[in-house]
């Protein structure tokens, strides 16, 4: 049975992991007979955002892993003790952006948190897959520009402008999908799909896509 690290980045889709992409993602996983542990580093959220009003709660602070236990129902492991993995995923949400690294800030710029990209590049010198939904292609994209890897095969679909010329600008080759489709980097085991980088798009739509994210990752255990 394969062991799939999913890493969450808080929970709600403005500060933290996206939890229709997170669930989703973990029902892939269970049918198909995985183990999944949920992951998420023990830090200081970049803020706080009512979702009600989409808002920045001025004065609120809460913990990235605190909130990933929401999701995970109390069962999330500090990042640096994952453990052995034999694939990692990343559902999305602002959280990723936010959170796990500055990409909401600073685009093509942006930094990714140590911990992170350390688990992220372990897992692709050990030729072990990973797969990236929504925006975490972006983080991806750092974190392989910074290893000195060029060329990785992403996709964050073809909603938005901005984030797809800062995919190709870190070094990535973007490749245009819908909502339900993915991208397989044989070569890098690599495997995203953009997910609610379509805003608006229909739930079932961005299930599909995520299991076959999630099927295509454990394909290549």
């Amino acid at each position: 049975m394969a062991r799939v690290g999913v890493v969450l980045s808080g929970c709600g889709v403005y500060d933290g992991a996206e939890i229709h992409e997170a669930v989703f993602t973990m029902l892939a996983l269970d049918e198909a007979g995985a183990e999944y542990v949920f992951l998420a580093p023990d830090v200081e959220q970049m803020h706080v955002v009512d979702h009600a009003r989409g808002d920045v709660a001025g004065g609120e602070q809460r913990n990235v892993l605190v909130e990933a236990a929401r999701i995970a129902r109390g069962k999330v492991v500090e990042i640096s003790q994952a453990g052995e993995l034999d694939a990692l995923v990343f559902p999305g949400g602002f959280g990723v952006a936010k959170n796990l690294c500055d990409f909401a800030v600073k685009g093509a710029d942006c930094t990714v948190r140590p911990d992170v990209a350390r688990l992220v590049l372990a897992m692709k010198a050990a030729r072990k897959p990973l797969g990236f939904a929504c925006i975490a292609p972006a983080m991806a994209a750092a974190i392989f520009r910074d290893a000195g890897v060029r060329g990785v095969q992403l996709t964050v679909g073809a909603a938005d402008d901005g984030a797809v010329a800062a995919l190709t600008a870190m070094g990535a080759e973007h490749v245009a999908r819908a909502v339900d489709e993915i991208v397989v980097d044989v070569a890098h085991r690599v495997v995203s799909t953009p997910a609610y980088m379509y805003g608006d798009a229909r739930p079932h739509l961005v299930r599909a896509g995520l299991k076959k994210m999630v099927d295509a990752v454990l394909a290549l255990v």
